[in-house]
């Protein structure tokens, strides 16, 4: 063998060495690249207790529960499927029933949602869009003549 044919075959095999780690990665990325899963998604998913996930939706109203030691009980809807999430810790200060809510944790074997985090919108006119889609999907967005938590292009120049 040739010195150029030596180099063609090491290239070659460099190459698809990348390739097969890059396809390895993006596979075992494929199920992860998403923002949050709505509680639709968790139960339609089969999420298994343990799994981390995030859990974004609107805190349904009349579920939020305060506890001693800054525990908190709440459910988290899409308007269709809620889930209910325990939480210990302080809370962002616009947090309140009705408005979108981003958490992060895992189920337990019980099926409320385990969260070490809880994201809060961050000001009156703003909705993550992927909540606005799951909610547009479920059919519980409002028209811009209505109240409506947030048009999902907020923020966006026009």
């Amino acid at each position: 063998m040739t010195r150029k044919q030596r180099r063609i075959v090491l290239i070659g095999s460099a190459l698809g060495v990348l390739a097969l780690a890059v396809g390895l990665v993006l596979n075992a990325m494929r199920g992860s690249i998403v923002f949050f899963n709505s509680p639709t998604d968790v139960v339609e998913k089969k999420t298994m207790p343990g799994e981390r996930i995030r859990l974004g939706g609107l805190v349904k109203e009349g579920t939020v529960e305060r506890s001693e030691k800054l525990a908190v009980r709440f459910g988290v809807t899409d308007g269709k499927t809620t889930i209910m999430v325990a939480y210990q810790g302080l809370l962002p200060d616009l947090f309140r029933e009705g408005q979108g809510v981003v958490t992060e944790g895992a189920l337990d074997t019980s099926g409320t949602f385990k969260a070490d985090s809880v994201l809060a919108k961050h000001d009156e006119a703003y909705m993550p869009k992927e909540v606005a889609d799951a909610l547009k999907k479920q059919g519980h967005w409002k028209t811009d003549g209505e109240k409506h938590p947030a048009s999902p292009t907020q923020g966006r120049p026009q």
